[in-house]
């Protein structure tokens, strides 16, 4: 088992004793909004929670919400005999996530905000593909597995004792960040589609590539870019000094397992300085990659202004390539669902930086399984730079005649295009388990 994640964001529809269902009619300014209850597409805010007010209020109620929770404890303006009684539950799994973002003011927060020392949104780049996705597949999948097999020798090396040597992998971190420059959307989607056996080796190739790209997305300088891309890479070197039986384990870890998985960090960081690495950036990314900006990470609880940027963007790449991926204890997530539940864990990241990475992923990356206006269900395949809500899918199956359909790819961004996406679904709860082969064959 690699290391603790954030319980998956399925709680039970009913909401907590603390909180109070409230029809929108009674909603009242004052009152602490803590979850809006409806699809997350169709209601005009990015928050899951906000004290309301009139202008508030007013979207909710034209955007045809019907409840909200409330949270009494945080309300200015609280009545204990309005909205006593708990919404019922609902059979779809899906729609219990968390309700971060509408499409339109999505897209407007997730490109318009700024990560600490980063350049100004107005100076951020929006990366076109230079080449074609299927061009560049090939070359991802060299990539991934060249990355693999160097990583993997990287940590043999520890565990027989020996000095590494990160130089060697400074062309791999090249070959990465020239593919992303290619063609982002290749690299990180082959990158996910990971065995359990080589997700220890394969991650720290994602983390690399997500570390790229978001880089370029905030337009930091060639050395920033490159400190990112090799920070990935060396981010979890530490787990070579795990036993492999914690590190593999197909369960929870108990609390001993769990303090020496805590250490890897500290190990990684020792490594890379006894190696003669004195790149502070990297070092620090690698030893605070686990930090929280509630200060309730590890290894040392640090405060948000002791966390750099670089290393508040390698926390977030990490975590969304773990839980999008297979591992020893868990299936993937869906990209677009996992998006989703990252920006409801309060504290855990900066918000600004994982907004970046949406802004630079989609909100519906690659590999995401959408159901679109005409009651199909489509994956999608890659970006359109500029409009992260429309993006190119190929549709295959009917939801209503729940029947494999002709495949047709589908530029929802083209003009005149009638159809739009209307929300994700799971793919476990519709059994498709090759979805990668419809958009990476």
């Amino acid at each position: 088992m690699a290391d603790t994640l954030p319980v998956p964001c399925n709680p039970p529809r009913d909401p907590p004793l603390m909180y109070r269902t409230v029809p929108i009619d009674q909603l009242r300014p004052g009152m602490y909004v803590q979850r809006v209850n409806g699809a997350w597409l169709k209601h005009p805010f990015w928050r899951t929670s906000f004290l309301a007010s009139e202008r508030e209020i007013e979207r909710l109620r034209d955007s045809g919400i019907q409840s909200v929770d409330i949270d009494p404890s945080r309300s200015e303006d609280w009545d204990a005999e309005a909205g006593v009684e708990n919404a019922p539950a609902e059979a779809d799994a899906a729609a219990a996530i968390p309700d971060p973002m509408a499409p339109a003011e999505a897209v407007a927060v997730a490109q318009s905000v700024a990560a600490p020392a980063a350049p100004p949104a107005a100076t951020r780049r929006v990366i076109v593909p230079q080449v074609a996705l299927d061009a560049e597949l090939t070359r991802a999948r060299r990539i991934c597995h060249e990355g693999r097999e160097a990583v993997e020798a990287m940590f043999q090396e520890v565990r027989m004792g020996r000095m590494v040597d990160a130089g060697e992998l400074v062309p791999l971190a090249q070959e990465i960040s020239a593919s992303v420059g290619r063609h982002p959307g290749a690299l990180i989607g082959i990158a996910r589609l990971k065995t359990a056996d080589d997700y220890t080796y394969l991650h720290s190739v994602a983390v690399g590539a997500l570390m790229s790209n978001l880089a370029r997305h905030l337009d930091l300088d060639e050395q920033a870019c490159a400190d990112a891309t090799l920070g990935g890479l060396l981010h979890d070197l530490g787990k070579a000094c795990i036993p492999l039986e914690i590190l593999n384990k197909p369960g929870r870890l108990d609390d001993a397992e769990m303090a020496l998985m805590r250490e890897h960090p500290a190990h990684g960081a020792r490594l890379l300085r006894e190696a003669g690495v004195e790149n502070e950036t990297i070092l620090h990314m690698v030893l605070y990659h686990h930090e929280r900006m509630d200060g309730a990470g590890y290894p040392a609880g640090l405060a948000p202004d002791q966390i750099p940027l670089l290393t508040r963007m390698s926390s977030v790449c990490d975590v969304y390539d773990a839980v999008t991926s297979t591992r020893a204890y868990k299936d993937p997530w869906d990209p677009a669902e996992a998006l989703r539940c990252m920006v409801s864990w309060k504290g855990q990241f900066d918000m600004m930086v994982l907004k970046a990475l949406i802004a630079s992923l989609g909100i519906y990356p690659a590999g995401s399984l959408v159901r679109l206006s005409s009651d199909r269900l489509a994956v999608v395949l890659e970006q359109r730079p500029g409009n992260l809500t429309r993006p190119l899918v190929r549709v295959f199956y009917s939801a209503r005649l729940r029947s494999h359909v002709l495949h047709v790819d589908v530029d929802l961004s083209a003009p005149g295009c009638s159809e739009s996406i209307t929300g994700i679904e799971s793919p476990a709860a519709w059994g498709f388990r090759d979805l990668h082969k419809l958009w990476a064959p």
